[in-house]
C-alpha cells in the first residue's frame, strides 16, 4: 500500500508533468530592435516559454545565438528577413515591438508611416500563417497600429476581437513607480489601473480608484497625471536622439505577454489593463479602448467596465475620447487606402 506521503509526491508529479507538457511557442517580430532584444532575453527567462522563435529583418540569428545560451528550458531559433512565415509557422502568441523608436521632438503619431507599412505586412502573414495567434502589438502608435492589424485580419476573415492586444503595460508600470516614489510605498504594493489609449492625453491614470492615489490631489496630481502621460517623452530627452524607451518597455512587454501565457494555460483572475476592440465606447465611435481586462484560455474573456471616476478623471476621459476617435481611424483608413 502506498503512503501518504508517496501519493502526495505522485500526484504532485503528475501534475507537474501535465503542466510542463504544453508546448507555448512565442515569437517576436523586431527581435534585433531596442525593444526585441531585451524582450527576447526576458522571454527566454519565462518558463510558461518552450518555443522561442526571433524574426528580423536584420540581425535575429545573431540575437537567437546569443539568448539561446541562457541556462533555461526553451528552445531559440532566429529567423532572416525572408524567413518570415516559418518564424509564424505554430506561433501561440506573437509579440510585435518592430518598427523605428522615436527620436527628440517625435510624438508617438509621427511615427506612423513608417510602422504603419511594416504592421501591415505583418499582419498580412499573420493571418495567412497563423490566423489563431493571439497578437501582441507594441509598434507605435498603438492607439493606430492596433486598428491596422484588426482591419487587415478582417479583410482576410481571420479576425477574432479575443486574440488582438495594445500592450499598454508601460503605462500601469509607470503611474504604478511614479506613483510609488511620491507616496514612499512599493511599487509592488501600489497597483494603478491605466484607461483609454497609449499616447499623451489618451492615457488616463484612474488614481481615485488606488488607495495610495486617491490621496494625491490639487497641484500633485497634475504633475503625476502629467507624467504618466508624458513620461515617454524624459527618455526621449535623456536618450538625446539614441532611441527611446527600450529596457522599460521589454520589461512591460515581458509582464503583460506572462500575464497572457498564465491565462492562456488556465489560470483564473488574471486581470490587465490592454488596449483590444471594446464595446465601453463604441457609440462615441470609439472601437478600441484599454481598461482592465480579464485574459483566459481563449484571450479576452471580460472587459471590465471603467468604475467609478472622481470629477477630475471624467474630464480626463472627455479629452481621450476624441483624439482616441481620430487615432483609431486614422489605422483604419490606412488599411483601407492602401
Amino acid at each position: 500500500m502506498l503512503s501518504r506521503q508517496t501519493l502526495r509526491s505522485v500526484s504532485a508529479a503528475r501534475h507537474f508533468s501535465s503542466s510542463a507538457s504544453r508546448q507555448t511557442k512565442v515569437a517576436v517580430l523586431g527581435a534585433g530592435g531596442g525593444i526585441g532584444q531585451p524582450t527576447s532575453l526576458l522571454l527566454k527567462q519565462n518558463k510558461l516559454v518552450t518555443s522561442l522563435s526571433l524574426y528580423d529583418i536584420r540581425g535575429a540569428p545573431g540575437v537567437a545565438a546569443d539568448v539561446s545560451h541562457v541556462d533555461t528550458a526553451s528552445e531559440v531559433k532566429g529567423y532572416a528577413a525572408d524567413q518570415l512565415d516559418q518564424a509564424l509557422d505554430g506561433a501561440e502568441v506573437i509579440v510585435i515591438p518592430a518598427g523605428v523608436p522615436r527620436k527628440p521632438g517625435m510624438t508617438r503619431d509621427d511615427l506612423f508611416n513608417t510602422n504603419a507599412s511594416i504592421v501591415r505586412d505583418l499582419a498580412t502573414a499573420i493571418g495567412r500563417v497563423a490566423p489563431k495567434a493571439h497578437i501582441l502589438v507594441i509598434s507605435n502608435p498603438v492607439n493606430s497600429t492596433v486598428p491596422i492589424v484588426a482591419s487587415v485580419l478582417e479583410n482576410l476573415k481571420v479576425f477574432d476581437p479575443r486574440r488582438l492586444f495594445g500592450v499598454t503595460t508601460l503605462d500601469v508600470v509607470r503611474a504604478s513607480r511614479f506613483l510609488a516614489g511620491i507616496a514612499g510605498t512599493d511599487p509592488a504594493d501600489t497597483p494603478v489601473t491605466v484607461v483609454g489609449g497609449h499616447s499623451g492625453v489618451t492615457i488616463v491614470p484612474l488614481l481615485s480608484q488606488s488607495a495610495v492615489g486617491k490621496a494625491v490631489n490639487g497641484e500633485a496630481w497634475e504633475k503625476l497625471v502629467y507624467r504618466i502621460q508624458y513620461g515617454g517623452d524624459e527618455v526621449v530627452k535623456a536618450k538625446d536622439g539614441a532611441g527611446s524607451a527600450t529596457l522599460s518597455m521589454a520589461y512591460a512587454a515581458a509582464k503583460f505577454t506572462n500575464q497572457l501565457l498564465r491565462a492562456l494555460g488556465g489560470e483564473k483572475g488574471v486581470v490587465a489593463p490592454t488596449f483590444v476592440k471594446s464595446p465601453l465606447f463604441e457609440t462615441q465611435g470609439v472601437d478600441f479602448f484599454s481598461t482592465n481586462v480579464e485574459l483566459g484560455v481563449n484571450g479576452v474573456e471580460k472587459i471590465h467596465p471603467l468604475g467609478p471616476l472622481s470629477a477630475e478623471e471624467e474630464k480626463l476621459i472627455e479629452a481621450c475620447l476624441p483624439e482616441l476617435k481620430k487615432n483609431i481611424a486614422k489605422g483604419q483608413s490606412f488599411v483601407s487606402s492602401s
